[in-house]
């Protein structure tokens, strides 16, 4: 088991790391398609997702006495949330295909399956995954993990929407028609259109 808090060297230097992958149009203008490509790449791929998830996986096994003890009901609610953002997470990144590892200034705009509904999928999953973490293990470095996480998605996706419609100028509209992470339901239960 690791002790304290050094898991938050590796959670915030990978999520650094991330938001600096969110500037694929800027690097390309600055350093041309090719390399634009690769610092995004690298920033997300090898620095980013992998550091910080690291970081989790740490902070979840950090020594640390628990606020509560979880019910088997509170317990199987968090396998749920868990279960529910890898379905989400691997239902949108199949629909993306190469764009979510590696995005370039010719991507073009995904709106169908899950992105009909949310902007975000994969975000979205973060999310329930950060409520599982703290569900299934509610100590202060996974409440840590978890709110630092929750504030990390919605700043990672604000800074790829910043992006997103300069590299795919539809991105503006269909960001005024679907919401970021939750889908409307009509008043019968049903999505919106």
């Amino acid at each position: 088991m690791v002790s304290g808090f050094s898991f938050l060297i590796f959670l915030l230097s990978g999520f650094a790391f991330n938001w600096a992958s969110a500037f694929t149009h800027f690097y390309s203008k600055r350093w041309g398609e090719g390399r634009g490509r690769m610092v995004t790449f690298v920033t997300r791929n090898i620095l980013g997702i992998p550091v910080w998830a690291f970081g989790v996986i740490l902070g979840t096994k950090a020594t640390a006495k628990l606020l509560f003890v979880p019910s088997p009901a509170v317990r199987a609610l968090a396998w749920i949330f868990l279960g529910v953002g890898t379905i989400l997470m691997i239902w949108a990144l199949v629909l993306l295909r190469l764009r979510s590892f590696r995005p370039t200034e010719k991507d073009t705009l995904v709106s169908a399956g899950l992105f009909k509904y949310i902007r975000h999928p994969i975000y979205s999953a973060l999310l329930l995954d950060f409520i599982g973490f703290i569900l299934i293990r509610p100590t202060v470095p996974v409440l840590v993990v978890s709110v630092l996480g929750w504030v990390f998605v919605f700043i990672q996706a604000r800074l790829e929407e910043m992006d997103l419609v300069e590299r795919i100028p539809p991105y503006r509209a269909y960001m005024q028609r679907v919401p970021r992470f939750v889908p409307r339901f009509r008043n019968r239960g049903q999505f919106d259109p």
